[in-house]
């Protein structure tokens, strides 16, 4: 299902709905540019952030740009164990729904 192929489709975008198709394309390309926020850093954000929603398109693109913005792979490791712990951590205090105070 989640084949990278699949990203090929997104041209049909552009073709249904051009004017918010590339609206939505030149704001990616300014979110993602260099600023104040160094480019592997919001790239390293970007992994953390995919594997908290899970999107494995975005896991394997950002993974990818994080690498070619000079990411190390002890930085990816740290990114990874940030999404996990925000995970856990979103478990963690939402279970405090689910517990009777006494």
């Amino acid at each position: 299902m989640y084949d990278m192929k699949n990203l090929g489709r997104l041209k049909q975008l552009e073709v249904h709905a051009p004017e918010a198709t590339r609206a939505f394309w030149a704001f990616d390309k300014a979110a993602w540019a260099d600023g104040a926020i160094p480019k592997k850093y919001k790239e390293l954000m970007a992994i953390a952030i995919a594997l908290t929603i899970q999107c494995p398109y975005c896991i394997e693109l950002h993974t990818n740009r994080a690498r070619e913005s000079g990411a190390a792979e002890p930085e990816i490791a740290e990114a990874v164990l940030a999404a996990a712990a925000l995970r856990a951590g979103g478990a963690d205090t939402h279970g405090t729904h689910a517990i009777v105070g006494t």
